[in-house]
């Protein structure tokens, strides 16, 4: 589908074919809540990027994911992360072009990658 299209294109270099990452420099995709919980903290990690320190599952992470929100577009971004929400493990709601237009509106203003502690984490 599409959104696999996109993480072939856009996710696998860094998160791996069985969205597992590469730790401890690329944190995993399943089985994560940062993909389970509110589709709004993808969204803007996708849109912004994210530097770390960041844990997850337990792990430290200190890269940065690089923002993609001049990349791709409100429907591939709600493609690929329905596709990350439901794929492997993972069981989450679908993300619609609806949710990440929203977030980009509400972060619109935003020019530097997410940390950790701003998304409450």
């Amino acid at each position: 589908g599409r959104g696999a299209e996109v993480y072939q294109r856009t996710c696998i270099a860094c998160h791996g074919q069985r969205g597992r990452g590469a730790p401890p420099a690329f944190p995993p995709l399943d089985g994560s809540d940062w993909i389970m919980d509110d589709p709004a903290l993808p969204i803007r990690i996708v849109l912004h990027g994210l530097q770390g320190p960041v844990r997850v599952g337990g792990t430290e992470f200190r890269n940065v994911m690089a923002p993609l929100g001049a990349v791709l577009s409100d429907a591939e971004i709600a493609d690929v992360l329905t596709y990350v929400r439901q794929q492997w493990s993972n069981d989450a709601a679908p993300v619609t072009e609806a949710d990440v237009a929203a977030v980009r509106a509400e972060t619109a203003g935003r020019d530097e990658p997410w940390t950790g502690a701003e998304l409450g984490r």
